[in-house]
C-alpha cells in the first residue's frame, strides 16, 4: 500500500476501535445489568455474575462490528472532506475507485475478524454458557431440597420439605403457587423425587392433592392424584435449560446438518441452514458497511455546507439493505432450498456500491472540465 492508504487506514483502524469500544460498552451494560439482576436473585455470586457477562461478550462484539465499520469510515471520510484532503487527492488523479481501495482493505481486516467471532468464538461461548445455565439450574434445585424450612424461591411461591430420605425421595411436600391473581393453587404431596429431563428439573409428585382458590368466584376445587408433575423450571430464575440452539452448534455441523442434529435442536433443517449461511453472509456484510459509507460520501463532491445529506442517505442505504437481509431470512428459514437468498442483500449491497462509484467517478470527470450542475463546488 501506498503512504496516503496506509494513512487512511490507520484512520479507519483508530475510529473503529472508538466506536467499537463505545457501542459495545453502551450495549453490553444494558445486558450485564438484566443478567446481573437474574443471577444475584438466584444467589449467585460476583464471579459467577463476571462469567456469564464475559461470556455474553463475543456476541454483543459480533452484533457492534458492522455499525462500528460504518461509523468510522463515515467519520473518517467526512472528515477528510470537509478538510478537503480528499479534494487533494482526487484532483492529483485519485478516482473515487482508487480511493475506495483502503476501504476495502479495511473492510476485509474487519470481516475476517468477524468470521472468527462467527465461526469460533460467538458458538463456543455459547456453549460454555449453556453448560453454565445448566449448572446453576442445578444448584437452585438442590437449595429447594431444603428440610423443615419454608422457601420462597420467587414471588408468589412457597415451598416446604418435612423430610429427605437417604434415597433422596422427598416426603411430606408443600407448594404453593400464588403467581397468578385470579387463582391460588397448593399441593400437597406425601412423597415426590426430583427428575431432569430436556427442558429443565421438575417435580414428581405421589399420592397427593391439589386445591386451586378461584378468587373471581371465591370457589375451592380439590383435586386428588396419584401423580403429579411440576415444572421446577419456573421457579428458577434464569434461562429455562433447552436442547442445544442452532448457534452453538458448529458451521460444518449447520451446513449438512442430518435427522439426529435437527432432533436434537427441535428446530427445523431450514433453519439450521440459514444459521450456518448466515455466518459467511455476516462477514460480507461486515465488508459491506463501510464500502456503503465510503461509496456515498464520495457522491456531490466538497461542499462547505456539509455532508449531511450523504450522511442520511449512506444510513437510509444500511437500514434498506438490512431489511432486504431480514426478509430474505423468513424465506430461507422455511425453505432450505432457497438457502442462496442468504447472500441476496450482500450481492445487492455490492452492486449498488459498484453503480454509485461509477456515478462519483462521472461526476469527478465532470467537476475536472468544469461542468455546473454536479451537485458540488470547485475548488478554485
Amino acid at each position: 500500500m501506498g503512504k496516503f492508504d496506509r494513512y487512511l487506514l490507520s484512520q479507519f483502524l483508530v475510529m473503529f476501535g472508538f466506536f467499537s469500544l463505545v457501542l459495545v460498552l453502551v450495549y453490553w451494560i444494558n445486558r450485564a445489568v438484566r443478567l446481573f439482576d437474574q443471577l444475584i436473585a438466584s444467589g449467585q455470586s460476583a464471579m459467577v455474575v463476571v462469567e456469564f457477562t464475559l461470556l455474553t461478550l463475543p456476541g454483543v462484539v459480533l452484533i457492534m462490528m458492522p455499525l462500528s465499520a460504518f461509523a468510522g469510515v463515515v467519520y473518517v471520510t467526512n472528515r477528510l472532506q470537509s478538510e478537503s484532503e480528499l479534494v487533494v487527492m482526487q484532483a492529483v488523479g485519485y478516482s473515487p475507485w482508487r480511493l475506495a481501495r483502503p476501504v476495502l482493505i479495511f473492510g476485509l481486516l474487519v470481516g475476517a475478524l468477524t468470521s472468527v467471532l462467527t465461526h469460533f468464538l460467538v458458538p463456543a461461548s455459547l456453549a460454555e454458557l449453556s453448560k453454565k445455565r445448566v449448572e446453576i439450574a442445578d444448584d437452585v434445585t438442590a437449595g429447594l431440597l431444603t428440610e423443615g424450612v419454608f422457601l420462597h424461591p420467587a414471588p408468589g411461591i412457597t415451598f416446604y420439605i418435612g423430610e429427605i430420605s437417604p434415597e433422596g425421595e422427598v416426603k411430606n411436600l408443600f407448594l404453593s403457587d400464588a403467581r397468578r391473581a385470579d387463582r391460588r393453587s397448593t399441593y400437597t404431596a406425601q412423597r415426590a423425587v426430583v427428575a431432569r429431563d430436556d427442558t429443565g428439573p421438575k417435580i414428581v409428585m405421589f399420592d397427593g392433592m391439589v386445591q386451586t382458590y378461584d378468587r373471581t368466584t371465591r370457589q375451592l376445587t380439590t383435586t386428588n392424584f396419584d401423580n403429579f408433575t411440576y415444572d421446577l423450571g419456573a421457579l428458577i430464575p434464569i434461562s429455562q435449560i433447552q436442547r442445544p440452539l442452532p448457534r452453538e452448534l458448529p458451521t460444518s455441523v449447520l451446513l449438512a446438518p442430518t435427522d439426529e442434529q435437527v432432533e436434537a435442536t427441535r428446530g427445523s433443517r431450514a433453519a439450521m441452514i440459514y444459521e450456518g449461511h448466515l455466518r459467511f453472509s455476516r462477514a460480507l456484510m461486515t465488508v459491506l458497511a463501510p464500502l456503503v459509507g465510503f461509496s456515498i460520501l464520495m457522491l456531490g463532491g466538497f461542499s462547505r455546507f456539509g455532508m449531511w445529506r450523504q450522511i442520511v442517505a449512506a444510513i437510509f442505504a444500511i437500514l434498506l439493505i438490512d431489511t432486504l437481509d431480514k426478509s430474505a431470512a423468513r424465506i430461507v428459514r422455511s425453505d432450505a432450498d432457497t438457502w442462496p437468498l442468504t447472500y441476496a442483500a450482500a450481492l445487492a449491497g455490492f452492486a449498488a456500491i459498484a453503480l454509485i462509484l461509477w456515478i462519483a467517478t462521472r461526476q469527478m470527470r465532470r467537476r475536472g472540465r468544469g461542468d455546473p450542475g454536479t451537485g458540488g463546488e470547485v475548488p478554485a
